[in-house]
Formats: C-alpha cells, structure tokens, sequence
C-alpha cells in the first residue's frame, strides 16, 4: 500500500434546506444519496468530513435582502465586492433564505450517519460574502480571512492528500469545494453516484463535468480503481 496515499472524504452540505420535500432550496433526489455516503463513511478515509451553509439571517446571498425589483429569488443576480478590496468583485445568483443558524433547515440530514463524521465545517457564517466553496469565500486579492472555514489547515493537519468530494449540490458547492481542493494542492475526485446537481439534465452534468476536468476535478465511478485504493487500506 502506498505510504504516501491519504485520502479524506468530504460530504457537502447535506442538509434539510437542500433536500425534498420541504426543504428551500431542495435538490431532486437530495436525500437518495445519504446510503451511498454512509457506506463511504464505513471506509478508511484519515479524515471524514462534513459541511453545512450556516448562514446569519442578513447574508447576502438572500433575495430578500436586496430592494426591489432586483430582488427575485433564482433569477436575480447581485454583485458583491471583496471586503477588503472593492476592486475585486463577484456576481452571484439571489436565493430564497436558507440554511439560516438555528433553524431546521440549517441542520443535516437524519439519513446521513454523523456518527462516523470527524468534524463539522460550518460555511457561509460572513454575511458580506456568498461562500458556495467549503474552503473560502470567491476571493483571492486577498483572500476573506474572516470568511475562511479553516478546511485546508484541518485537511493538511491530519496528512491528508486527496479528496473525495461528494454531497449537494454537484452544480454549486460541489463543483467549488472540488476546484478549491485541487487549487489547495490536494488531488480531487467527485464521486458520481454521491452527488445530485439542480440541473441535472445532461448538459447541466456536462457543463459542471468540463468545468471541473479543466480545473483538475476528476469525477470517479464508485466502482473506479480510486476507490479501490481506498479500500485496499483496509487490508493493510
């Protein structure tokens, strides 16, 4: 077994806001992928981890918190400066409120087995920023350290070298925390069968898929030689 292969496991924002039937920004069939992830729990991954958007009730990313009339929720967009560099901008879609402290829709889904989940990362607590990345916020002139989740210190803490991303939503907060993972070093894979994406006809899929390979993101089958190497650890 290779000494140097450390792989960890990263479950994104599995949550009562991003699954049917009542959540607010419900993915379909969000909730179908918690057994799949549960078994991937089961595996020695040296680190398993999962986030939540964990929002305060001003965040920008709220419809409701812009005026009228460009304040639809899905088809309004807003462009947000960096804190601390009004130069440097970002434009992202307005959603419904979601995911806020304290409210059920913030926590994880019952499905998913905590119990075998080393840390909770809560994302998105920044109210100036949008934060679909588990890592930082979509700034890098300089980067938001208030808005930081500390997920590369945990990830390198424990020796970790690569990822496995999987979770909700395949278009958003996985596609970002993927992207991040590679850009902070780590070799990155998005389990297919583990996520569930808001447009999740094909050309949505391939769109993200593109995306991702040109950013170094592999996307995985968990019948792929990868994940084999995952569990062969288990035999050492």
């Amino acid at each position: 077994m290779d000494n140097e292969f450390k792989p960890a496991l990263i479950i994104v924002d599995l949550q009562e806001d991003f699954c049917p039937p009542n959540g607010a920004l419900a993915v379909a069939e969000g909730r179908s992928i918690a057994p799949i992830i549960n078994d991937l729990l089961r595996l020695p991954f040296v680190k398993k981890i999962a986030t939540k958007d964990f929002h305060p009730p001003d965040h920008v990313s709220f419809a409701s918190n812009h005026p009228e009339p460009h304040n639809k929720p899905f088809t309004s967009f807003v462009t947000i400066p960096n804190p601390n560099n009004p130069n440097e901008t970002h434009t992202s879609r307005l959603w419904p409120i979601h995911c806020v402290q304290g409210t059920p829709g913030a926590e994880l889904i019952p499905e998913l087995d905590t119990s075998l989940v080393d840390l909770v990362i809560e994302k998105g607590q920044d109210s100036r920023v949008e934060m679909y990345s588990a890592f930082e916020a979509p700034f890098r002139h300089p980067i938001v350290k208030e808005a930081s989740s500390k997920l590369a210190q945990s990830l390198r803490e424990a020796g970790v070298t690569d990822v496995f991303v999987v979770g909700l939503a395949m278009d958003y907060c996985v596609q970002s925390t993927a992207i991040d993972a590679v850009a902070e070093g780590f070799k990155t894979y998005v389990i297919s069968e583990a996520t569930k994406a808001v447009d999740p006809t094909e050309q949505g899929w391939k769109k993200t898929e593109k995306e991702c390979d040109k950013a170094g993101v592999k996307f995985i089958a968990l019948a792929g030689e990868e994940l084999a190497k995952v569990r062969s650890m288990q035999d050492v």
